[in-house]
């Protein structure tokens, strides 16, 4: 079931297309997801980063680079941006179930899908919903897997972030916009003029909507990492029989620029490196859309 409303207007950086909603079901939950399209041709899904201030708007620059040319239709991932935030146990299964229950709803042929950080995971694992894939970015292990926290505190911080009380004023204290803009200035940015006050408020707001702790959480805590391993995420790229770009980003930290590198050397795959680190589908997006139309645009071999 699909709704149409007006354009949102919220963040910096809108797309200005037409908001629409779709119906999804998990587990007999109702789940009204958010998405947005713009442009008219034939269709490229973006899938944003996931993060805690993930939404849709951080493909606003490459959407419309992209609308003259396609129809961009870009998501609230489940349990972020303007999509439901309930309280759910939100894990890679949830997403995966989703994204293959929303492209084979919306599309009745194999289409072209742009997906940012974890979503490359989620977009890989899919076969034969697609035409092309450009990852850009592409992250499998959530922040605190990264930084080497064992399995076991990652869980008890998640289940405590997941706590009535304790877990609102842990996730306050964590979106706080002095803390986001650290955060955007370490590994998400790498132009730090671009974190104006309007921004980062724009940024905060859109942590502070009810149920926003939970999806957030998970990503952080490692609960959403599509994969455990390299191996298993280069599987799912090697696998691929269609054409595949990945975009390196120059400026990512050491560990997330590796996993990219180990990618980028895969037979068959596609490599363009662009300035930019783990937000580098928002910052700079009029880059990165010129470099995979060229892609984008070529018949398939």
């Amino acid at each position: 079931m699909i709704s149409t409303a007006p354009a949102s207007t919220a963040l910096n950086g809108t797309i200005n297309g037409t908001v629409k909603t779709y119906q999804w079901q998990w587990q007999d939950q109702p789940i009204t997801i958010t998405y947005e399209t713009v442009g008219t041709g034939s269709p490229v899904l973006l899938l944003p980063a996931l993060s805690t201030v993930s939404n849709r708007h951080e493909m606003a620059a490459l959407a419309a680079c992209l609308a003259p040319y396609y129809q961009a239709i870009a998501i609230d991932w489940p349990g972020f941006g303007d999509s439901d935030r309930l309280r759910l146990d939100y894990q890679p299964a949830f997403y995966q179930q989703f994204l293959q229950d929303f492209v084979t709803a919306q599309f009745n042929e194999p289409i072209m899908a742009v997906a940012a950080g974890h979503g490359a995971g989620y977009a890989t694992a899919l076969q034969t919903v697609w035409s092309k894939l450009v990852l850009v970015a592409p992250t499998w292990r959530g922040p605190l897997a990264v930084m080497g926290a064992p399995e076991g505190m990652r869980s008890g911080l998640r289940e405590l972030v997941r706590s009535p009380l304790i877990g609102q004023a842990l996730y306050s204290l964590n979106t706080q916009p002095a803390f986001l803009k650290w955060m955007y200035r370490r590994h998400v940015f790498v132009d730090e003029a671009k974190l104006t006050p309007d921004y980062i408020a724009e940024r905060h707001r859109s942590t502070q909507q009810p149920g926003g702790r939970y999806a957030p959480a998970a990503f952080v805590t490692g609960g959403l990492d599509p994969v455990q391993t390299r191996a298993e995420f280069l599987a799912l790229v090697e696998r691929q029989s269609i054409p595949v770009m990945v975009m390196v980003a120059e400026q990512a930290p050491p560990s997330s620029k590796a996993e990219m590198e180990a990618m980028a050397a895969l037979p068959n795959v596609q490599t363009s490196r662009q300035p930019g680190t783990l937000g580098m589908a928002e910052e700079y997006g009029e880059a990165i859309a010129a470099a995979m139309l060229p892609f984008l645009q070529a018949a398939n071999g």
